[in-house]
């Protein structure tokens, strides 16, 4: 009867480290191609989703197929994973109780678990987070295949009602990594005409965008994708979800953010994501992958002209 008991909590360990491991199996592989792969080498974008997006997927798949094996070793490393995300998540109440309790109690159940067999543990703990990886990650993988990227990353020129617009060229006005809005502000303001200088003193040629201005620009396989910002409910609307493509992206930039000029109050503004939803973000915010692109209003005599 003990044995039996001790069997169903082996199940329940099982169930319970998949359960951790499908989920970060969905969370990594989402992660990576909504943020991720953007290497022009395929084997920096492997290295990178093995190594950042998927490392805690693998870290949970090992420390589960140990426990299968040596259920009483299993049940000391989940103890001093428990311990270490404790001290890990100091500030943090509610992530020590989502994640120190389940260690925990994974613990507790691999110390009194024992197994009739080894092969059906290992094969529900590790055949899951493959069906997770190829359920969520299928499309966006596809998705991210067939983005356009033709390698223009020069001005760029797109009507807003009765304006012709002009966004900066790749450069200082549209920069690879991310910066904070007062500085994408500042950026903007010192920006020369040609989009690729910088002076040392205000010129205000350029600017950040407006949100109605920037959802307006959103493409989608060299398509216009008619977005339409809504300023009552600051969000927008597109006939085509826009995606991270030239040639108002660029495709091998980490960026995947872009500030606008909408300010919500003091200390937080409104970036756009390149799928084409917008959220307030604090302004001081520098995150490598929230960017800005510079845009002004075309010159008469820049009217009609060819982007460079």
């Amino acid at each position: 009867m003990l044995r039996n008991w001790r069997q169903h909590f082996g199940w329940l360990a099982v169930i319970g480290s998949t359960a951790i491991t499908c989920f970060w199996s969905m969370w990594g592989i989402l992660e990576n191609f909504h943020e991720g792969w953007y290497h022009s080498s395929t084997l920096k974008n492997i290295a990178m989703l093995l190594g950042q997006y998927l490392s805690p997927m693998l870290g949970f798949l090992v420390l589960g197929g140990l426990s299968i094996r040596w259920p009483r070793i299993g049940a000391v490393l989940h103890v001093l994973l428990s311990i270490f995300a404790l001290r890990f998540f100091t500030n943090s109440l509610a992530a020590q109780s989502l994640i120190v309790t389940p260690l925990l109690l994974l613990a507790v159940l691999y110390f009194f678990a024992t197994f009739q067999g080894k092969l059906a543990p290992l094969v529900v703990l590790v055949g899951c987070p493959v069906v997770t990886l190829i359920g969520f990650g299928l499309e966006p993988a596809i998705r991210v295949a067939s983005r356009i990227d033709d390698g223009q990353l020069g001005t760029h020129c797109t009507q807003y009602k009765d304006q012709e617009l002009i966004w900066a060229p790749i450069g200082p006005g549209w920069p690879t990594s991310g910066t904070s809005w007062h500085s994408a502000k500042d950026v903007c303001s010192r920006l020369e005409l040609d989009g690729k200088t910088l002076s040392e003193q205000p010129l205000n040629i350029w600017r950040l965008p407006t949100p109605a201005e920037i959802v307006a620009a959103q493409y989608r396989a060299n398509q216009p994708c008619n977005g339409v910002y809504d300023e009552r409910t600051q969000t927008a609307s597109y006939q085509t979800r826009p995606d991270k493509e030239t040639p108002m992206w660029n495709p091998r930039s980490q960026v995947i953010y872009m500030w606008t000029a909408e300010e919500i109050d003091d200390s937080t503004a409104l970036m756009i994501v390149y799928d084409g939803k917008l959220w307030p973000r604090p302004k001081d915010a520098r995150w490598g992958y929230l960017g800005f692109r510079a845009v002004r209003t075309a010159t008469e005599q820049e009217s009609g002209r060819e982007p460079e």
